[in-house]
């Protein structure tokens, strides 16, 4: 995978960024290469999310599996299950290690943070936001202003007493400030796109978040880029329930 851009989900609020890897792979029909053997993750096993036919339905998928998209140089890790209490270190420090030993160009980590618990400044404009590590800001940076993107805000890490230091805060982001702080002390280029949620139906938040991306990096090319052009798995047909009979309306 050496000078590809990896991309990866953030067990956070909502399961945002999963569902948005979900729709890179569904419509870029990215294939399966392999595994993310870890101890980290609740174990799992499942039928194949990606279906298609009958007869790849009935593949295997566990909780984590790498699929890969030579054409565009995209690596993509999706992860399924929630971490093993205080294992979050240790599967932060196995995945960078991963990465570097890809020699990965640069990696983005799609998450997700309480919308409840944003300040006053972070209840402006959208509710999507980034942040980007020292050595892909140099990379990248006057592309990013060009977009207008705002960047995650930095809060008060005593409100109401000292307001004058800030710090970064994603309540509900899971492993996301850990492996941008990681990424940042070693040299990793990492970009960390954000939406604001809250839990319930996260379907809408996650077409929100990936046609942020593809601002971004372009995976599907249009004129308009609308969450119409995403490809949503067979998987989604049942996540949040079959709806209510019609005979009930």
């Amino acid at each position: 995978f050496s000078n590809f851009c990896s991309f990866q989900p953030a067990v956070s609020v909502g399961n945002v960024g999963q569902l948005a890897i979900d729709l890179v792979i569904s419509t870029l029909d990215m294939t399966k290469v392999g595994y993310f053997y870890t101890d980290c993750l609740v174990p799992m096993v499942g039928n194949n999310p990606y279906a298609t036919s009958e007869e790849n339905s009935k593949e295997l998928s566990i909780n984590a599996e790498v699929y890969l998209l030579p054409s565009k140089k995209l690596v993509v890790l999706q992860i399924r299950s929630p971490f093993i209490k205080n294992k979050y270190r240790p599967f932060c420090d196995t995945l960078l290690s991963w990465v570097k030993s890809c020699n990965c160009a640069r990696v983005v980590v799609l998450s997700s943070s309480h919308a409840y618990q944003r300040d006053d400044e972070q209840l402006l404009g959208t509710p999507l936001r980034y942040l980007l590590t020292p050595d892909l800001e140099k990379a990248v940076g006057g592309h990013i202003q060009e977009l207008n993107w705002k960047e995650m805000e930095k809060v008060a890490a005593y409100p109401g007493v000292n307001d004058t230091e800030k710090v970064l805060h994603i309540p509900g982001g899971g492993i996301t400030k850990l492996l941008f702080n990681e990424s940042c002390s070693k040299g990793i280029q990492m970009a960390v796109l954000l939406k604001f949620c809250s839990e319930g139906d996260n379907i809408p938040d996650a077409f929100a978040l990936v046609t942020y991306l593809n601002d971004w990096l372009q995976l599907i090319k249009s004129e308009v880029n609308t969450s119409s052009q995403w490809k949503a798995p067979s998987s989604w047909r049942l996540l949040f329930g079959s709806g209510l009979p019609p005979a009930l309306f």
